[in-house]
């Protein structure tokens, strides 16, 4: 520790949480509140869509996922879906069950 912050307490308290509370790099390029993500790209049976990768979108919400999961899978695409990390609790929709997570009508 620097002279200043061993004389000064105030000091030393600010500095332990400003550091605290840092954001960590790793989390910086999330969006603030975003706790649902949709990966999605061509099927892979698609030979027109070789070229095409696999994407990932976030959401703010459930109901925001599930109505972009239904445009990709209009367009014949395939997707899965879950909640970021460190969002509790963890939830992760597999490409067999994303049809009847996000349909209202099949129950999602």
């Amino acid at each position: 520790m620097s002279d200043v912050t061993s004389r000064n307490p105030h000091a030393l308290q600010q500095r332990l949480r400003s550091e605290t509370f840092l954001r960590h790099p790793r989390y910086v390029g999330m969006k603030n509140g975003d706790i649902w993500y949709v990966t999605f790209g061509p099927d892979r049976t698609d030979e027109t869509a070789e070229s095409m990768t696999r994407s990932t979108r976030t959401f703010k919400s459930e109901i925001d996922a599930k109505l972009f999961a239904m445009q990709i899978l209009a367009k014949g695409w395939s997707a899965s879906a879950g909640t970021l990390n460190p969002h509790q609790p963890k939830q992760v929709v597999g490409p067999a069950q994303i049809e009847r997570w996000a349909d209202p009508g099949l129950g999602g």
